[in-house]
């Protein structure tokens, strides 16, 4: 068995370097490297990037039942449980997943567009005009506000406050930092997510008996209907845990999303005077774009169960292989001038399977992805219609921090919002 090569610095600096600065250490390692390389991260194990079209192919279409990525997601497990479907492999992944598609038929999904468009068109009116507006924390209260009627039909103001008050304590770098450090296992055991996750989960399983004994129409009630394959309905733990997972992944992905393309279209008014002109190809553009030069995750992880053969390296078991959705994205073949922000390269050329990869892809793909998309195009649509003039309140670009596993613009995404 043989690995890439990668640095030989301690597994600790290799650590901080992946914590700290994901972007900028990628892409230096990328250019000592190549397209294939070695990390070694505290109790993560050995991780091998991968930035080749082709070696990402081979992740994706290759067996689920010989690439784990529940197992090698088990960084979100004091958050989100071990019956999350981002945790499960297998059988159980595949079960847990069919329950919840239904939650994202297309029926559903167009019953949830006049739901963002309400939200999002208040949300707009509230933007005094002449102000500089934070667009993060905006868009992170709005995508909590729809994800969380989408899924219990009504905002309860005291699970929302409770969420609130979890994510902004869970989402510090710092609290990332000592997950990493630590190590899911011992973060378990020490109980460290307990005093801010016990009134969330007090909240959850409120709504759970309440939508037992009363389903509706909304996420939550397919939930509690649901059955497994055997007939047996999912327990209150799976689906407390699926619902967390739908709450963090479904708000606080979407709303960095929306925050770096209101971040990249402030400083570029030509695609802004486009984007206002109604135009649903070239929406759709500067989302592709959006999420190319700005990717929320910038990997994606699948544990080896056996030796296997990917990208022309012959892998030991054990080691997780990452499709790094930030590298591959910045390929100059795949995308000249990688670094600019250019809509209009996706009108001129459709995003790759195995290069426009902001979601994942193969059968672990992100279930909400047509969701996020959706969000995102009808807010952007309600803020261009709201808003006449988007001007940055400095020149230079927002540099790129760490919020938890997400990569959020530095300033919070300040712009300028003008008649």
């Amino acid at each position: 068995m043989t690995l890439p090569p990668g640095p030989r610095l301690p597994v600790a600096a290799q650590t901080l370097g992946w914590v700290a600065r994901p972007g900028p250490w990628l892409e230096r390692l990328r250019d000592r490297y190549g397209d294939a390389f070695t990390l070694k991260l505290a109790h993560e194990g050995t991780w091998v990037m991968l930035s080749d079209p082709e070696a990402i192919k081979q992740v994706f279409t290759g067996d689920p039942a010989l690439l784990h990525a529940g197992e090698a997601n088990a960084i979100l497990r004091p958050m989100l449980g071990p019956r999350s479907v981002l945790l499960l492999d297998g059988r159980a992944h595949m079960s847990q997943r069919k329950l919840m598609l239904p939650a994202f038929h297309g029926e559903r999904m167009a019953a949830y567009a006049g739901l963002i468009t309400e939200a999002a068109e208040r949300e707009v009116a509230s933007w005094p005009t002449g102000t500089t507006v934070a667009v993060r924390p905006r868009m992170q209260a709005l995508t909590l506000d729809i994800v969380m009627r989408a899924i219990f039909g009504s905002r309860d103001q005291r699970l929302k406050d409770a969420l609130g008050r979890m994510l902004d304590w869970s989402m510090d770098p710092r609290k990332m930092l000592r997950v990493v450090v630590s190590g899911p296992d011992r973060i378990e055991r020490t109980g460290f997510f307990d005093p801010t996750m016990r009134p969330v989960e007090e909240q959850l399983r409120a709504q759970i008996r309440r939508r037992r004994a009363d389903p509706g129409d909304d996420v939550l009630s397919l939930l509690v209907q649901a059955r497994h394959d055997d007939g047996e309905p999912m327990s209150d733990e799976e689906i407390r845990d699926e619902l967390l997972t739908l709450l963090v992944a479904g708000h606080e992905t979407t709303a960095t999303a929306l925050s770096w393309a209101l971040e990249r279209l402030a400083r570029h008014p030509a695609a802004w005077e486009r984007l206002r002109e109604g135009e649903d190809d070239y929406l759709d553009a500067v989302i592709k774009e959006t999420l190319r030069l700005r990717p929320v995750l910038p990997i994606v992880l699948r544990r080896l169960q056996q030796p296997m053969e990917i990208g022309g390296w012959d892998l030991p078991a054990g080691v997780s292989v990452a499709p790094c959705i930030h590298l591959v994205h910045r390929r100059p073949d795949v995308y000249p001038e990688p670094h600019a922000f250019r809509p209009e390269r996706f009108l001129e050329r459709p995003a790759g399977t195995y290069t426009w990869i902001p979601f994942g892809g193969g059968v672990r793909r992100c279930l909400g992805a047509s969701f996020a998309l959706l969000e995102m195009k009808l807010v952007l649509r309600a803020v261009a219609a709201g808003v006449e003039r988007l001007a940055p309140d400095r020149p230079e670009s927002e540099p790129v921090s760490r919020r938890s596993i997400t990569l959020v613009p530095g300033r919070e995404g300040r712009v300028v919002v003008g008649a």
